[in-house]
């Protein structure tokens, strides 16, 4: 079992918490990228076109051979056309590739996205995530600026949650050597391709992720801090553990948080 030091609001170390044996478990990557990808796919909206787009018309085609009205042998695409129109008279309509036309393979409102996963698994993906926290090596990896940091995970006294500003915040996690991280996470970058079109301009980055038991009003003050996410022990997900299936989070624990993921997870 390893311990790790608590510290209070002010930076001092006050004493030393066992960690559960949930950090000890072994980080798998496989399961933590299919639970990721599972939780993903819950977001996505089913869409589809309307199931008539493109088939309400009155084009039709006459096969008929020797016949007063065939549309055979004479000169044209054997395609379903307007009739009686005056000047849409004999226009192609319906098929595909003819104006107007329906389209070939539509996306369907029926489609299923959502991806099936083990609750077992989905479990085990959680633990395999919430042990990657405790790996320095696995934190640096993913890109978090943590050489000023004191400890990683980092676990904080209970005083932390009663925090309601968000100065008062900023000015605790710089005490912690946080400071580049919190740099690093205002950066916001231009994304590439369409989804500038799309209402998702700018990318971000995903900075700490802090755990805490009880929430006395310092949730809402780490929200107003870009990148930071802030979560409850029964409510976590492995996407807030491993954004983008990237195991090794740098997470900040409050000292009660990690014993109720002791009780939870063991």
């Amino acid at each position: 079992m390893h311990t790790l030091p608590v510290f209070d609001i002010h930076g001092k170390e006050k004493g030393r918490l066992t960690l559960p044996r949930t950090f000890s478990e072994k980080v798998r990557p496989d399961l933590i990228k299919r639970a990721v990808l599972a939780e993903m796919s819950e977001l996505r909206q089913p869409y589809g076109t309307d199931p008539l787009a493109g088939q309400r018309t009155s084009a039709h085609y006459h096969g008929r051979r020797r016949d007063r009205f065939s549309m055979m042998n004479r000169e044209l695409a054997r395609l379903p056309r307007i009739h009686g129109q005056g000047y849409l008279n004999f226009t192609a309509r319906l098929v595909p590739h003819a104006v107007k036309g329906r389209r070939a393979h539509p996306p369907r409102a029926e489609k299923i996205w959502k991806l099936k996963i083990n609750r077992k698994e989905k479990i085990k993906a959680l633990i395999s995530a919430l042990a990657a926290t405790a790996d320095k090596e696995l934190v640096s990896k993913r890109g978090h600026k943590i050489g000023g940091a004191r400890h990683v995970p980092l676990v904080i006294d209970d005083e932390f949650q009663k925090l309601k500003k968000t100065k008062d915040v900023i000015k605790v996690l710089e005490k912690f050597g946080l400071l580049e991280e919190l740099d690093r996470c205002k950066e916001k970058k231009v994304r590439p391709g369409k989804g500038k079109m799309r209402g998702r301009r700018y990318k971000n980055k995903r900075g700490p992720l802090v755990i805490i038991d009880k929430d006395d009003g310092v949730a809402k003050a780490l929200k107003n801090i870009p990148g930071i996410d802030v979560a409850l022990p029964n409510e976590l997900t492995v996407s807030l553990l491993a954004p983008g299936t990237h195991p090794g989070r740098f997470t900040i624990f409050t000292k009660s948080a990690i014993k109720k993921l002791g009780e939870l997870y063991g």
